[in-house]
């Protein structure tokens, strides 16, 4: 190897140590601890970056029978009891509300999901126009975002949150493990 040649991959290795040490990773797969209005656990839904969007995973307990609303909300913080502090659904694109609007959808707005008589949901569901990497649509905003169940099912065009009722559950979306 040349002189020059050297230099040349000593540059490349620096610019690869100064770069890798200043870019901050998103995860491509994270856990989210959901709590109800008195601040107990009732489960987790794991998150996980795909080519179609961001794969939902529920495994939830404690929550009452029946179909319950499910959004994506703008704000990253979950006050018990009625989770105000979570903000309004996720909307980057101005859209309008609901799975089933001709006009729509949020980022945050996700298909209903329906708990079992013994308090459970498991399952799957994707929140398409969502990612975990950079960009418009990321779940990591400056101010933050989280996930919110609702006490009511979403009717899917209502505007501006699908007449779903109260908030009875939330859980922070974060790079951070705490």
């Amino acid at each position: 190897m040349g002189k020059n040649q050297f230099r040349f991959f000593l540059a490349l290795v620096f610019l690869f140590l100064i770069m890798a040490g200043c870019h901050k990773e998103n995860p491509t797969k994270l856990d989210v601890i959901l709590v109800d209005s008195e601040n107990k656990s009732i489960g987790k839904i794991q998150l996980q970056e795909q080519a179609s969007g961001v794969k939902l995973t529920l495994d939830l307990k404690g929550l009452p029978p029946g179909v319950h609303g499910l959004h994506i909300h703008d704000k990253g913080d979950c006050n018990p009891p009625q989770f105000k502090s979570a903000g309004q659904h996720l909307n980057p694109g101005k859209q309008k509300h609901g799975l089933l609007h001709p006009k729509g959808a949020h980022t945050g707005d996700l298909p209903n999901i329906i708990v079992g008589e013994d308090g459970k949901v498991k399952g799957e569901i994707m929140a398409a126009k969502a990612t975990l990497l950079e960009g418009r649509n990321s779940l990591f905003t400056k101010d933050g975002t989280t996930i919110v169940i609702t006490d009511e099912k979403d009717d899917g065009m209502t505007q501006p949150d699908g007449d779903s009722g109260e908030r009875i559950a939330c859980g922070r979306i974060s790079k951070d493990k705490k």
